[in-house]
C-alpha cells in the first residue's frame, strides 16, 4: 500500500448548527430591514419606469 491512496478517507467535516437566541430588538431590527428592502424594491421599480419618484415632481414654469 505505498501510494496515496492508502487507507479510509476521511468524511468531510459538517458545519456546527448555530443555536440562534433572537431576542425581541433582534427581531424588531429585522423586520424594520425587510421593511426598508420592500421600500429600495419599490423605489426601483418606480425608476424603471421612469416616472416621477416623489409625489409632486418636478415643476415646470410656464416661461419659454
Amino acid at each position: 500500500m505505498s501510494g496515496r491512496q492508502g487507507g479510509k478517507l476521511k468524511p468531510l467535516k459538517q458545519a456546527k448548527k448555530k443555536t440562534q437566541d433572537l431576542d425581541e430588538e433582534d427581531l424588531a431590527f429585522k423586520q424594520k430591514q425587510r421593511e426598508e428592502q420592500k421600500k429600495l424594491k419599490e423605489l426601483a421599480a418606480r425608476a424603471a419606469k421612469g416616472g416621477p419618484l416623489g409625489a409632486s415632481g418636478i415643476k415646470k414654469s410656464g416661461k419659454k
